[in-house]
């Protein structure tokens, strides 16, 4: 599917049509989707109903695993009092990595920094010091015994086991967005995981993996996500040589 300046994301839901128990999603509605679930920083405080999250579930977990062992695990929060603890867990890792990303500079200091800059930075300062407000919150483990990480043995960082959670994360979002949902998914929380696991009663064999602020979006979807044209990353046969004509996906 060709992508053009011209094209732009749907508001709501991309599954109006579908019944609760009919998956009949259309190739659009799935490229729509993948096209058109940014990360959102502020939400609506309107609940959302358990049905719809169930669906989601339903749906993410025919994601695949290495041998289909399907590790993940999944904490709905709810309760305001659990959600605020999770943000004060959330907060330590948050100013570390502004910190190390330059972020914290940019909020100290914004009129010496492009305005786009600092709106990107201001948002996800905003999400993470109201994070006790997004209505619903994803814990998401994976159970450490059913990672198949066949990269162990390699002189560098592990990436592999990821590979056994992360699709079904991904399909979460996907889900969510075809719901109308607003989401975002980050690894912040991962630092405090024995915190975590206390606070959640999460068992030791689970790992955290990621955490998915869940709501509707208090603004407006956006037009177009910014996003590499393809022949900066697939290659025909061979590194450097570009699938398709350079532009044509952009």
């Amino acid at each position: 599917m060709e992508a053009t300046a011209e094209r732009s994301c749907t508001d709501g839901s991309l599954a109006s049509a579908r019944q609760p128990v009919s998956y009949s999603l259309s190739s659009v509605d799935l490229f729509e989707a993948m096209r058109c679930a940014p990360t959102t920083r502020h939400f609506k405080p309107d609940p959302v109903p358990q049905e719809v999250l169930l669906r989601v579930f339903d749906a993410a977990r025919f994601a695949p695993s290495g041998g289909n062992r399907q590790g993940w695990r999944v904490v709905v929060v709810q309760d305001p009092e659990r959600r605020a603890a999770l943000r004060d867990l959330y907060l330590p890792g948050w100013r570390a990595y502004m910190e190390h990303t330059g972020g914290a500079t940019v909020l100290a200091d914004p009129t010496s920094f492009d305005r786009a800059v600092v709106r990107r930075v201001q948002g996800a300062n905003d999400y993470a010091e109201r994070l006790h407000e997004v209505p619903v919150h994803l814990v998401v483990g994976v159970r450490l015994p059913d990672l198949a990480v066949t990269d162990a043995g390699l002189p560098r960082q592990s990436i592999v086991g990821g590979a056994s959670i992360y699709p079904f994360v991904q399909n979460l979002l996907l889900g969510l967005r075809a719901e109308g949902l607003a989401a975002a998914m980050t690894t912040l929380l991962v630092p405090a995981e024995a915190e975590v696991k206390s606070l959640l009663g999460i068992p030791e064999e689970i790992a955290l993996a990621a955490h998915i602020g869940v709501g509707y979006r208090a603004g407006p979807w956006p037009k177009r996500l910014a996003r590499r044209p393809v022949s900066e990353f697939a290659f025909l046969e061979h590194w450097g040589e570009p699938l398709g004509e350079p532009g044509r996906f952009a």
